[in-house]
């Protein structure tokens, strides 16, 4: 494990400022241990070998397999243009997820931050962690590099909210969209309003958590969770405002769903097959929930779970698994790649300063000042 002694400035600097939060002992970033590089890295080796065995193990099948030739057959005459728009779309997703990280971590430079965020997806897709273990990487990296654990936390558990709340309000839009007829598709309600359903259901109670986990704190003793519910209270007020106050930085995280959703739909057009877009994004969004099976990359778990879900919004068997099984190489071959790149030159550029940028707010004020002097300089 390895430590460095950074700048005390950097435990506060690394995360947005808020005019109520009062600054934590410096004695909180040596609390927690460094990130463990060999370990991490050993972690990432594995899991990239274990995408690759899978990956070769599915291959096999398909090609082995009578009743999956078919599948083969459909994969080998793909239009190589189409799958080229849909790497081009993963890597738009990927700057997405990167933008958001750059919203809600604000006083990260940006090089350093986009690396961080492309690590963590790195670690989401090779290793057995999920959305919230690949979050808690990028924390490590945080912390290892001066930031106050507490409020890592707290950020990376909006970050992780912000995503979420994305995924949930695009499951609500695509099955009202289907059930009152603005989207083409099956009419049945199961398939149409019982997701939407589910997901103003999801919202409703995150919205309200904030009161009721305040109640629940004002009725605890200090201690721990006391202190978790008002974390709770104040992460998912930080989300809400992220979401509902104008900031074009908001496209990130709509872009690292919608982008990689987009992946799938031009997999399908490069098969020939257009299914309609609500039968796609609902069977997607329903299937994804089998990611919490920890599997790397969720490979046969998740293409099992989108194929199904495809098969019963009336896509046929054969293009379905087709168009899931190239979607999911690339889904899975870019964040990969692209994050492990970006993990190697962290590991190689820890020792190096960081300045950390201004506050938004900071940033706005400076704003008419940097434009006088440039109208001065001309």
């Amino acid at each position: 494990m390895q430590h460095h002694d950074l700048p005390r400035q950097w435990l506060n600097a690394l995360m947005p400022a808020t005019e109520d939060s009062s600054p934590e002992p410096a004695a909180d970033a040596d609390a927690v241990p460094a990130l463990d590089a060999e370990k991490a890295g050993h972690s990432l080796r594995r899991g990239l070998i274990s995408l690759a065995v899978l990956v070769a193990i599915v291959v096999g099948l398909v090609l082995a397999i009578p009743g999956l030739h078919g599948v083969g057959s459909e994969v080998a005459h793909m239009q190589v243009g189409w799958l080229a728009a849909g790497v081009g779309l993963e890597i738009l997703s990927c700057l997405g997820y990167v933008l958001a990280f750059l919203q809600v971590f604000e006083r990260v430079s940006i090089r350093f931050g986009g690396r961080v965020a492309l690590t963590e997806q790195a670690f989401g897709t090779a290793v057995s962690l999920g959305g919230a273990g690949s979050l808690a990487v990028g924390a490590w990296l945080l912390i290892e590099r001066g930031g106050r654990p507490a409020r890592v936390a707290e950020r990376s558990a909006v970050l992780f909210l912000i995503t979420s709340a994305v995924n949930v309000i695009t499951l609500i839009l695509a099955g009202l969209g289907l059930f009152v007829g603005i989207l083409p598709g099956p009419k049945n309600p199961l398939l149409s309003i019982l997701p939407a359903a589910v997901g103003i259901a999801v919202l409703v109670v995150f919205l309200s958590l904030p009161r009721l986990s305040e109640f629940g704190a004002a009725h605890r003793a200090p201690g721990r969770i006391q202190t978790l519910l008002k974390a709770t209270a104040e992460s998912i007020r930080d989300t809400r405002d992220l979401l509902l106050k104008p900031n074009w930085r908001l496209i990130g995280a709509f872009a690292y769903l919608w982008c990689d959703i987009a992946v799938l739909v031009v997999c399908f057009a490069a098969l020939g097959h257009t299914p309609s877009l609500a039968a796609i994004v609902l069977a997607y969004q329903i299937g994804y929930l089998s990611n919490v099976i920890p599997i790397p990359g969720g490979i046969g778990v998740l293409d099992g779970s989108v194929v199904g879900m495809l098969v019963l919004y009336g896509v046929s068997a054969t293009p379905a698994t087709g168009a899931e099984l190239v979607y999911h190489a690339i889904s899975l071959l870019i964040p990969a790649l692209w994050g492990t790149v970006a993990f190697i030159i962290l590991r190689r550029t820890r020792q190096q300063p960081l300045t950390p940028r201004p506050t938004l707010a900071e940033r706005r004020r400076l704003r008419p000042e940097r434009r006088n002097r440039t109208g001065r300089k001309g």
